[in-house]
């Protein structure tokens, strides 16, 4: 029986045997990966990865898809999890000692950002990531300071990984096509990232891009003197998107600093 995408799940199930290799090189899966694939769907992807992976993950919500791909594989190849992937602990799936875990997904639209924040409290456990997001929100992820589309999502993960846009892939991709163009980006996590709470980080980041339009002087009014903005290395009149993460950064710092937990 065919299965219906269902819009409240975001599906647009990926059947375009070029682009599925193309994504398939991207990953590059290697025998003995531990990988996990969020939403996998009808399993398209999932079947190419199979076959260099003797076993791997899956993380899915729909019912109707979890019995189908429970049907189509047995246990020991992959491992099904039920459920919402903004609620799953990822720290769960076993990998081998020395290795990290690889994730990879065409991420639902409707839930794109939070699922990425939410995977952010994994990156030290993770050697790579790989997804199918809409075009937009990738441009929007990997924009540099100055760009229309740099904002709040830009900060936040360029602090904590490195991307890179590899391909853009067209509606007729997909069944049911979308109405706008996907794109594969991949993500690893900054081993490293600089020092900062992150809930500062966000509350400064958030507050910078709510008023987009100002100056970032008027935008941070009542967090910060225009000379403690000066004093994290930024111009007081330029505008959020003008301003690169390391100055967020320093900016997140010197609220903390002024006000110790």
């Amino acid at each position: 029986m065919k299965h219906i995408a269902r819009k409240r799940f975001g599906q647009n199930f990926l059947h375009d045997d070029h682009v599925l290799n193309s994504i398939t090189e991207s990953i590059a899966p290697r025998v003995g990966d531990a990988m996990v694939e969020i939403g996998p769907g009808l399993g398209a992807m999932t079947e190419q990865l199979l076959r260099t992976l003797p076993q791997m993950h899956v993380v899915e919500l729909d019912r109707d898809l979890v019995a189908r791909l429970e049907k189509a594989y047995p246990r020991e190849k992959l491992v099904i999890h039920a459920g919402d992937a903004l609620k799953f602990d990822f720290s769960t799936i076993p990998v081998p000692a020395g290795q990290k875990l690889r994730v990879v997904g065409n991420l639902p639209y409707n839930i794109s950002s939070p699922l990425l924040f939410h995977l952010t409290e994994y990156a030290p456990l993770v050697q790579d990531q790989h997804f199918m997001l809409q075009k937009e929100v990738v441009e929007r992820m990997v924009a540099e300071p100055g760009s229309k589309v740099y904002g709040r999502l830009s900060v936040m993960l360029q602090w904590r990984y490195q991307m890179a846009l590899l391909f853009v892939v067209p509606p007729e991709a997909f069944d049911p096509p979308p109405k706008v163009d996907s794109a594969i980006v991949r993500m690893i996590p900054i081993a490293q990232p600089l020092p900062c709470d992150a809930a500062t980080l966000e509350a400064v980041v958030q507050k910078a891009f709510s008023q987009r339009r100002k100056v970032i002087r008027n935008c941070l009014a009542g967090m910060f003197t225009e000379e403690q903005i000066a004093a994290a290395g930024i111009n007081p009149t330029d505008r959020p998107e003008m301003v690169a993460m390391e100055a967020y950064v320093a900016l997140a710092n010197s609220l903390s600093a002024r006000n110790p937990a």
